[in-house]
């Protein structure tokens, strides 16, 4: 997150927040500004680590490899795990963010085409994805998804996918869609409040 005092709003992106080993860590935000270049991809692709015991804001460069910075980020075992960005809410697969190297990984297994904004998971051809959003329980990252469905009326396809993300877990799951009749108000994203049980 970049501070500057004059900005060009359309240089602002979404900033995503998560608390992780305990601070908060914020990605996103500005990314252009008077006091940046064009081409300054190491302010370009930064954030910041807030700790919370020293009140201080503690500046991250380089948590990205692009300029785009992750649309949603969750931690599973202290460990960070993204799978969009703010251009494409789903890339086709998760990554995990390495500390000591500054830089995202592709989590083995993976790779999941059933997500994609106009195929739903049985193989039906839907008009438009909805939402998509992740939340993290225990060992496992949960998909949520929704499609607008082709045909008379509204329908909405919900369908919920889960990743292991443990080293002897076994990939991709899938639980069976649900389709419901009707207008929907939607709400893309989603937390966890208590995963102890």
């Amino acid at each position: 997150m970049i501070r500057s005092t004059k900005f060009d709003p359309s240089d602002r992106y979404k900033c995503v927040g998560v608390t992780w080993k305990g601070r908060i860590l914020v990605v996103g935000g500005f990314v252009g500004g008077e006091n940046f270049g064009p081409l300054d991809q190491t302010a370009r692709s930064s954030s910041e680590v807030y700790d919370a015991e020293r009140d201080k804001w503690i500046y991250v460069a380089r948590m990205w490899a692009l300029d785009v910075p992750p649309r949603q980020i969750v931690v599973v075992n202290d460990k960070l795990f993204s799978s969009g960005d703010c251009l494409q809410p789903w890339k086709g697969h998760i990554e995990s963010y390495d500390e000591k190297e500054s830089i995202w990984n592709v989590v083995h297994r993976s790779h999941f085409n059933c997500m994609s904004p106009t195929y739903t998971a049985e193989g039906t051809t839907a008009t438009g994805r909805c939402y998509i959003t992740m939340a993290p329980l225990r060992n496992h990252l949960y998909f949520l998804t929704g499609y607008s469905m082709p045909g008379e009326g509204s329908l909405l396809r919900s369908e919920v996918h889960v990743f292991d993300t443990s080293n002897s877990g076994g990939g991709w799951r899938s639980l069976e869609s649900i389709d419901e009749v009707g207008e929907k108000e939607l709400c893309g994203h989603c937390c966890v409040l208590n995963d102890d049980e």
